[in-house]
């Protein structure tokens, strides 16, 4: 992603998606400035990266009421499949994946004792946003705040903030995803909370490393090999 546009990492995101099977033909996108709040871009970027898709063929953009953005009946094969993460972007974010999940592993069980109770209720809240979420973009936004959260409650000081970049950097390979397999992903936030609200140390853990660890498979990289 590094060697990547901001624009082009955009293209390539949603172009990846498509391939995937995860955005299908005709579905409509969310708007420009969702889209961009949802990728972690600026709305420029993100009009910027739909305009050359649309020049492409791979969405297509209508007018009025019911317009909007949508992925192309039949997108250009050739195009989706220069679309497509690099073994060496692929490798990267794995390698973002383990890293994450030591942080993970680490943080938890110290919010699971040192989390305020406004803390917890935020988490809460945040979960019933994910819950309600109608789109990808959306949920992730909650989804950034969320884990932001359980850093910040760990109370590990500068450490958090190496946690926090962490989440964004790995958050920078994240591609749009059905809403349904989100909100089936929140089932496990909502086990975190109940765990760190009744001081189950272990149970944390156990949750927070599954729900990580699970990226390997479910990530863009993971989900390309099952394909081969």
């Amino acid at each position: 992603m590094e060697r990547r546009s901001a624009m082009d990492a955009v293209r390539m995101r949603i172009g990846m998606a498509i391939s995937l099977g995860l955005l299908k033909p005709g579905e409509r996108l969310p708007d420009q400035v969702d889209v961009a709040l949802g990728l972690s871009v600026s709305p420029i970027t993100a009009r910027r990266a739909l305009a050359s898709l649309a020049e492409q063929g791979v969405v297509v953009r209508r007018r009025g009421r019911a317009g909007g953005t949508f992925v192309a009946d039949a997108p250009p094969l050739d195009v989706l499949a220069e679309l497509s993460a690099s073994p060496a972007e692929s490798q990267a974010a794995n390698r973002l994946v383990d890293r994450r999940l030591l942080f993970e592993c680490a943080v938890t069980p110290y919010a699971a004792v040192n989390a305020t109770t406004e803390q917890l209720d935020e988490m809460e809240r945040l979960t019933k946003e994910m819950a309600g979420a109608g789109d990808w973009s959306y949920y992730h936004r909650m989804d950034e705040q969320f884990h932001q959260l359980v850093g910040t409650a760990s109370c590990l000081d500068t450490a958090v903030e190496v946690y926090h970049q962490t989440l964004a950097e790995l958050y920078d390979y994240f591609i749009p995803y059905p809403i349904e397999k989100l909100h089936k992903s929140n089932l496990d936030h909502i086990e975190l909370v109940a765990s760190v609200r009744a001081g189950q140390v272990e149970e944390a853990v156990e949750i927070s490393r599954k729900h990580v660890d699970i990226l390997h498979r479910t990530m863009f990289m993971g989900l390309a090999k099952d394909q081969t």
